[in-house]
């Protein structure tokens, strides 16, 4: 992938958070962003099983392909954050730990199920899925770190800005719980399955990118949802 499909698909994935935003403004309530953070969360998990190539021009790297749509969570819990605050976003972050859970589960049963005599494909299915143990591992601590991580600092910027400044506290809370999920992520995930360093450099640098496009998507949800508050 060349940086400018990244920067196309970040775009487009990012604007799929302005449904959750509309149904905040329609509904009142965080259903239908939370929905979308779980999906996010869960695709993300079975797309890290496939390590991709991204070519940036100034350098080349290797990155588990859900990169793209993970990064963009980020961004859901900052708006949920913005918009319902900490206390929301936590339960958010639980709703879609316990999905990955109940993920595995159902991917584990179906793995060990037996398979008909005419489908020849189980053994490519067992190769794809038997990863998914570990990289699910690596997931959850992860993501329980990092995800939480970001939603406490995002609520502690929120709080001593008064509200302002909405592009400080998306960044400074998204961009350092990203690289502090790439470096639990792919440590637990690789470590002696493929180079762990290059992957964590890959998916640092394509993470910050998506991060700093997500900032005017920040802006735009909160339009939407009405919020005044903050410059």
């Amino acid at each position: 992938m060349t940086l400018f499909l990244l920067i196309i698909w970040a775009i487009v994935i990012s604007l799929i958070t302005l449904s959750g935003s509309w149904y905040v403004k329609k509904y009142q309530k965080p259903d239908l962003l939370i929905a979308l953070y779980v999906t996010f969360v869960v695709v993300a998990q079975i797309l890290a099983a496939k390590i991709s190539e991204f070519n940036l021009g100034f350098a080349v790297f290797y990155v588990p392909s859900g990169v793209i749509v993970f990064s963009v969570t980020y961004l859901l819990t900052d708006i949920i954050n913005e918009r319902f605050g900490q206390k929301e976003t936590h339960m958010a972050i639980f709703i879609a730990f316990i999905s990955q859970v109940a993920m595995v589960i159902f991917l584990w049963i179906g793995n060990k199920m037996t398979p008909a005599p005419f489908w020849n494909l189980q053994q490519t299915w067992s190769y794809v899925f038997d990863l998914i143990p570990r990289i699910t591992l690596a997931s959850w601590t992860a993501f329980l770190i990092s995800e939480n991580f970001d939603a406490i600092v995002y609520a502690w910027f929120k709080k001593i800005t008064k509200g302002k400044h909405l592009w400080m506290r998306n960044s400074l809370s998204s961009l350092p719980a990203l690289f502090l999920d790439s470096v639990i992520f792919i440590s637990i995930a690789f470590w002696g399955v493929a180079p762990v360093l290059p992957l964590i450099v890959g998916q640092i640098v394509i993470k910050w990118i998506i991060g700093l496009i997500d900032i005017p998507f920040m802006y735009a949800n909160r339009k939407i949802m009405s919020i005044q508050n903050g410059k």
